[in-house]
């Protein structure tokens, strides 16, 4: 696997894409570490790093590891990449319910440009939403912060309302998009999916924390509780197992062989192979895991506001068994994951849809009858695995709270063993190397497995890629200043680091 790294800078077009894209990565992540004028974050980092749970108990703790840090910080990129995925996800969802979206998407290149100037348009939109709710929530923390206290902590707004108002709004409108931006670029001119791989490298920033988390909890001081050699083999054998697990439902499919019947069109003969319809275990994706992750919390705000406001005890104990380390609210959640993953599966897979596109070209599972039975049989298919797959979302889900509660690992720690995070994480890595595998495999290199390597995935990797690499020499004109300015950075940090 290490040669295959080496064989990748040995291929220009693909040295190139690498560069590019590790220079676009860098320019997103000093985005997220440029705070807005007149915020002063040290506050708000105190009080996350006071919370028990890392602040990534609550929705705004799951934003928060989507902007790879930025929320905390008070960045002009506060609102990270989130706002063009809400957008896409909101057209991806209308598409397959409003027919003239439909036909739109339907219409090829053309259609497609459509749907992307008007999920830029959403995104500007929901920007100015967000940014709007984010700047009136920071004014008075205690409202998206529970447990905020400003006395103990501190202001975080230092200036006036309405002209601050604006212009972080503004900022942080024009952060989403350059993150929008530079993530098409990555997938037009780098390597691997852009808007995916700016989530990922923003849940991978905290792994030098993470780092040092791990080496106090097993070489703490004498006289503080610390871990063994026993418990570190088994988080290792844990995250091995995690990661394995994980890996093998993303990758997971069921093969429904398609045999095409032999047609004459003109003097040839067409048709008479056999192929298969893959069908994923985990279709969905971990778009469930967002949905009631985001939802459950909810109810228990409402619940507990109210019963607070009334005082009324019933709602406010009830608004309790909501919070994470409570068997209702594992109850709830997994009820959620499975409610979510049906439904996306319905709004997304069209059994019916792919029956009549089998029967148009001579298509036919052997032993299933053309027609509606081919659209019944797929239907009853993708509906065990999709219970199979909601199952293995929710363990994964869970298990990050199974190390933080029963076993007190700290959730810097806890969120690397799964959970949305890790299920983002390990599905890009595989995407981005399954392009990569591709290059090698053109050129006559070894890829990064030399045993069950991904040569039939792989063969529409490359599809994905819709534009040129840059030359060389661009690629150098990025690439030479941004690394100048990490190599001011680490130096930087080595001095405070030593001075301290």
């Amino acid at each position: 696997m290490f040669s295959a790294f080496t064989n990748s800078l040995k291929i220009p077009e693909l040295r190139s894409r690498i560069f590019y894209t590790l220079a676009l990565l860098f320019v997103a992540r000093v985005a997220a570490h440029i705070p807005l004028p007149g915020i002063d974050p040290h506050p708000l980092q105190s009080f996350f790093a006071d919370q028990t749970a890392g602040g990534g108990g609550t929705l705004v703790g799951l934003y928060n590891m989507f902007t790879g840090g930025a929320l905390v910080k008070g960045a002009i990129a506060a609102l990270g990449i989130m706002p063009y995925i809400s957008a896409s996800i909101v057209f991806q969802l209308m598409t397959a319910l409003v027919p003239a979206l439909s036909r739109l998407q339907q219409e090829g290149d053309v259609g497609r440009q459509k749907l992307t100037q008007y999920t830029r348009y959403a995104t500007v939109l929901i920007c100015l939403v967000q940014g709007t709710l984010l700047i009136l929530a920071l004014e008075n923390p205690g409202r998206l912060f529970p447990g905020y206290d400003v006395t103990i902590y501190g202001p975080i707004v230092m200036v006036g309302k309405l002209g601050f108002l604006f212009t972080s709004v503004i900022y942080m409108t024009a952060g989403t998009m350059l993150l929008m931006w530079l993530g098409e670029q990555i997938t037009q001119r780098g390597i691997g999916n852009g808007v995916s791989l700016l989530i990922t490298v923003g849940i991978l920033a905290d792994i030098p924390a993470a780092a040092t988390a791990t080496y106090q909890l097993f070489f703490a001081p004498i006289g503080v509780a610390r871990l063994g050699l026993p418990q570190a083999i088994v988080m290792i054998l844990l995250f091995l197992a995690v990661t394995m697990g994980i890996i093998m439902v993303v990758q997971g499919q069921r093969k429904i062989p398609v045999q095409y019947a032999k047609r004459v069109v003109g003097n040839k003969v067409m048709g008479g192979q056999s192929s298969f319809l893959p069908l994923k275990v985990n279709y969905s994706g971990v778009m469930p895991v967002i949905f009631a992750s985001a939802i459950i919390l909810f109810p228990q705000q409402i619940f507990s506001q109210i019963g607070a406001a009334f005082n009324i005890k019933f709602l406010t104990e009830f608004s309790q068994q909501l919070l994470r380390g409570h068997w209702s609210y594992y109850a709830i959640y997994t009820c959620l994951i499975l409610f979510f993953s049906y439904f996306w599966v319905s709004i997304m897979f069209k059994p019916i849809q792919i029956a009549d596109d089998l029967k148009k070209y001579g298509g036919y599972i052997p032993g299933v009858r053309p027609g509606a039975p081919t659209a019944q049989f797929l239907d009853f298919i993708m509906t065990r695995l999709t219970l199979a797959g909601a199952i293995f979302l929710t363990v994964i889900a869970v298990m990050p709270d199974f190390l933080l509660f029963e076993l007190n690992v700290p959730q810097r720690i806890a969120i690397f063993f799964g959970g949305t995070g890790m299920l983002i994480t390990v599905g890009v890595i595989l995407d981005t190397m399954r392009q990569m595998e591709t290059f090698l495999l053109q050129r006559h290199y070894d890829g990064f497995l030399k045993k069950g390597r991904v040569r039939a995935r792989a063969a529409g990797a490359r599809q994905g890629m819709t534009g040129d690499a840059l030359s060389s020499e661009a690629v150098m004109k990025l690439v030479v200043p941004t690394g100048i300015i990490f190599a001011i950075g680490i130096i930087a940090w080595a001095i405070q680091a030593f001075a301290l």
